[in-house]
C-alpha cells in the first residue's frame, strides 16, 4: 500500500473543524470480516515495524450490501504482548487529515508502557487519499486558505465569499462523484468501528484530537459499548444546532485567548524579531498594517493569491497561533511588509493533496449540519464580529461552502450526552486558537459523569505530548496504561 501523508502545514493550518441523530446504527457491516492482510508501508522516517493494510466498509451504512469503498490503516504492535490491554487508535484532526504516520512519529513520544500496552493503530478517514479518495478539482485560486476560510471584503462585504462558497459547491457537484454524499461525522465513527471489527478486537481504545474528537465523541454515542479507553484532546465545542459553525466561531475567542502570548513574545527585549516596545503597541501594529494591506496590497509571487493583502496577513497570524514555534513566522512578516520587501512566498503543499482535503472538509462539514442560505444572516454576522473581534475581521461569523451545497444533511448532527460509560478523559490547553478552552468545557459539561477533563496551563494546539506540560502527560498516559483517571477536573499549572 503507498501510504501519502499530507502536509503537516496544512494540516495544522486548517485542522479544528467538527460535528454528527437519527437513531444510530449499531452495527459497522454485516457477516464476518476477512483475516486484514498487512503488508510494509511506503514512506519516508517512518519505523520500519509500521504495517499498512486496507479495511473494506460500505459507501453507504444504510446500504451494508451495496458498493464498497477502502480504508487505509496502520500500525505498530505491542512492544511486549504479555502487558498488551489491545488497540489505540489515533483519530486526526481535520477534517481531511489522517494519522496513518502517527504509529510512527506519535508513537516515539509515548512513554514504553504505553507503547507496551497497546498495538498503535492509525487510518484515513473515508475520502482521505489513500483510502478511496475524493476530489472536487475546484479552481486553483479557491484552494488559498483566504478562500477556504471566509475572510470579507475589507469593508466587511460577503457578496465574494458567497460566489466561492457557490463555485466550491458546484464543482463538488459536479466532480465530486457519489463518495461525497456519504463523507459525514457519524460515518468517520461507524468506519472506526469497522476497523476495530477488522482488527478483532471486542472494545478499542482511542486518542482523538481536535476534529478527531469529535469523532471520538460520536463513536462514544452510537457504539458505547464498544469503547474502552478514550482520550479526547482539544475538544470541539459540541453543539448541536450549530454543529460545525460553532468551530469557525471558535476563532474569534480563540485569537483573542492566543494573541496575547504572541504579542508578549514580539515585544520582548533581546528578541531579534522583535515587533514593538510593548504587547498593546504590537496589537496596535498588527490592526494597522493590515488595514493598510486591505487598502494597498503589496505583490507577492508565488503566493495564492499572488499579493500580500490585509486577509493574507490576517491567516498568516491565525496559522502562527496554532503553535508558539511558529511566532516567528508571522513576526518577520510583519516586519518585512513594514519595510516593504517581502521575503520569498511559503511553499504550498502539493494540488493533489490540496484538492483532496478540501473535498473531504466541505463534504463533511456540509453533511454533518445545514447552513443558512440567506447572505443577510452572514452580514448580520460579519459586521457583529468585526466590531467585537478587530483581529479576526468577521472571518469566523462568515459563509463558507455549505451555504451552496446541493441537498442536506441525512442525519442530523451528533448529541453528546451524560449517558454511557465513564472511560472518557478530556485534555485541553488553557489557550487554544481552534479549539478553546470555553468549547471544550461546553463538551465536558455535555458528557457530565461520563468524563473527566485535565486543563493545562499551555500555549497552542494539541495538548497531549503536545507541549512538554509533565504533569498533563502524566495524566494521560497512567489512564491510557492504567484505567486511573484524576477524581476530579484537575488543572496543571
Amino acid at each position: 500500500m503507498k501510504q501519502i501523508t499530507k502536509s503537516a502545514t496544512l494540516i495544522a493550518a486548517t485542522s479544528g473543524v467538527v460535528f454528527g441523530l437519527v437513531t444510530p446504527l449499531t452495527a459497522s457491516a454485516t457477516g464476518t470480516p476477512a483475516p486484514l492482510k498487512w503488508t510494509e508501508c511506503e514512506g519516508a522516517g517512518l519505523d520500519p515495524r509500521q504495517q499498512c493494510a486496507t479495511v473494506s466498509v460500505p459507501m453507504d451504512y444504510a446500504d451494508p450490501g451495496g458498493p464498497k469503498i477502502d480504508i487505509a490503516v496502520s500500525r505498530i504492535r505491542s512492544e511486549n504482548p504479555s502487558a498488551r490491554r489491545g488497540v489505540l487508535l489515533m483519530i486526526p484532526g481535520g477534517p481531511g487529515g489522517d494519522s496513518l504516520a502517527h504509529p510512527s512519529d506519535k508513537g516515539k513520544l509515548m512513554p514504553r508502557e504505553v507503547r507496551e500496552a497497546y498495538d498503535l493503530v492509525g487510518f484515513a478517514p473515508r475520502g482521505n487519499a489513500p483510502s478511496t479518495a475524493v476530489s472536487c478539482e475546484v479552481e486553483h485560486r479557491d484552494l488559498a486558505l483566504t478562500a477556504l476560510r471566509p475572510w470579507p471584503a475589507p469593508n466587511g462585504s460577503v457578496a465574494e465569499n458567497m460566489a466561492t462558497a457557490r463555485r466550491i459547491s458546484d464543482a463538488c457537484a459536479r466532480n465530486g462523484g457519489e463518495l461525497m454524499k456519504h463523507i459525514s461525522t457519524k460515518n468517520n465513527a461507524r468506519d472506526i468501528d469497522s476497523i476495530r471489527a477488522a482488527l478483532g478486537e471486542r472494545r478499542l481504545s482511542a486518542w482523538g484530537v481536535s476534529y478527531g474528537t469529535y469523532i471520538g465523541a460520536a463513536y462514544t454515542e452510537l457504539f458505547p459499548r464498544r469503547t474502552d479507553r478514550i482520550v479526547l484532546d482539544s475538544s470541539d465545542n459540541p453543539d448541536p444546532v450549530q454543529a460545525e459553525r460553532a468551530w469557525l466561531k471558535a476563532f474569534d475567542v480563540g485569537v483573542e485567548d492566543n494573541f496575547p502570548e504572541f504579542a508578549k513574545w514580539a515585544s520582548r527585549p533581546g528578541n531579534p524579531d522583535r515587533v514593538a516596545d510593548t504587547p498593546g503597541e504590537v496589537r496596535a501594529r498588527f490592526l494597522a498594517l493590515a488595514d493598510r494591506l486591505d487598502r494597498e496590497p503589496m505583490p507577492w509571487p508565488g503566493a495564492n493569491p499572488a499579493e500580500l493583502n490585509g486577509n493574507v496577513l490576517r491567516q498568516a497570524m491565525l496559522n502562527s497561533l496554532y503553535d508558539p514555534d511558529d511566532y516567528p513566522g508571522l513576526a518577520k512578516l510583519m516586519l518585512a511588509a513594514r519595510q516593504g520587501t517581502l521575503p520569498p512566498a511559503p511553499p504550498s503543499p502539493p494540488e493533489e493533496a490540496l484538492q483532496n482535503y478540501t473535498a473531504v472538509g466541505a463534504a463533511t462539514i456540509c453533511n454533518d449540519a445545514a447552513w443558512p442560505r440567506a447572505a443577510s444572516v452572514y452580514e448580520k454576522g460579519v459586521a457583529a464580529s468585526r466590531a467585537k473581534y478587530p483581529l479576526t475581521a468577521g472571518m469566523p461569523r462568515n459563509a463558507m461552502v455549505c451555504v451552496a451545497w446541493p441537498g442536506r444533511p441525512k442525519e442530523a448532527p451528533v448529541r453528546v450526552s451524560d449517558r454511557g460509560p465513564s472511560n472518557v478523559l478530556m485534555i485541553q490547553n488553557e489557550r487554544d486558537v481552534a479549539t478553546p478552552l470555553s468549547g471544550a468545557v461546553r463538551l465536558r459539561e455535555a458528557f457530565g459523569r461520563r468524563a473527566v477533563m485535565v486543563t493545562v496551563d499551555s500555549t497552542g494546539h494539541e495538548a497531549y505530548l503536545g507541549n512538554g506540560n509533565a504533569c498533563g502527560d502524566a495524566a494521560v498516559s497512567r489512564y491510557l496504561v492504567s484505567g486511573v483517571r484524576p477524581e476530579r477536573d484537575l488543572y496543571c499549572g
